[in-house]
């Protein structure tokens, strides 16, 4: 009965990774048609916030669209990050980016599991970065993911794809996710809002340009931080 099952499973995982691969270039099509893919540059910031902007009331909306398209296709994250306090300021551009790169990052982790993972495998085959994640889910759970997320030693998007790949459980994945990609999201947001939030008022620009310069320092100083608390715990260990 086995070997009845194995040509069948075969036969829908190619079926799946058809049905993907179709998704994926109908959409790119389509972002290639509306000019997408020239507005994702910091250079062109201006252009992707009057972009949101001409979309009115579902703006928020078309932005949180934008940044799970980011996230699933390996679009550039930081003008997608800056954008939301350009174009909403850097209050309401922090809950917009957060939950956009939150549900970005699970749709591209849900893809990976359930829907493409031969394909995902095959990405990140002989990796040496995603071998340590997998290794590190199995042995530290959900830290493991706190560290990749904290500290950039994996590219944000391929992570995403690859904790699919991990035994890792979603509910852990999207809070884990949300929590330590704040910090990053507020620097960002402020750093954007603090141009068009802060424009005739120089104590509200510095007062944003601050608090987004509090959370770089602090991102900057993370990896340190986790670096000697893993060598106090290996000292424990040892002694």
């Amino acid at each position: 009965m086995e070997k009845e099952k194995k040509p069948t499973n075969k036969k829908q995982d190619k079926v799946k990774l058809f049905v993907i691969a179709g998704i994926i270039a109908v959409v790119v099509i389509l972002m290639k048609v509306f000019g997408v893919f020239e507005y994702i540059s910091i250079e062109n910031i201006t252009k992707l916030t009057e972009w949101i902007k001409g979309f009115g009331i579902i703006g928020p909306i078309v932005y949180i669209l934008l940044w799970i398209a980011a996230c699933v296709f390996f679009l550039p994250g930081i003008p997608v990050a800056l954008l939301g306090g350009f174009v909403f300021g850097p209050w309401f551009g922090v809950i917009y980016s957060s939950i956009g790169s939150t549900l970005g990052a699970t749709a591209a982790f849900l893809v990976a599991r359930y829907a493409a993972r031969s394909m995902v495998e095959g990405w990140v085959a002989g990796n040496e970065q995603f071998k340590k994640i997998d290794e590190g889910v199995e042995n530290q759970g959900w830290r493991m993911l706190m560290v990749t997320r904290l500290v950039p030693v994996f590219p944000f998007n391929l992570q995403n794809y690859a904790y699919g790949l991990t035994k890792i459980k979603l509910a852990t994945y999207v809070l884990v996710s949300w929590i330590c990609m704040l910090p990053g999201t507020i620097a960002f947001s402020f750093a954007g809002g603090s141009v068009v939030s802060g424009e005739g008022n120089l104590g509200k620009t510095f007062m944003y340009l601050g608090v987004a310069a509090v959370f770089f320092v602090i991102i900057s100083l993370i990896p340190g931080w986790i670096q000697k608390r893993q060598n106090a715990e290996g000292g424990k260990k040892v002694a």
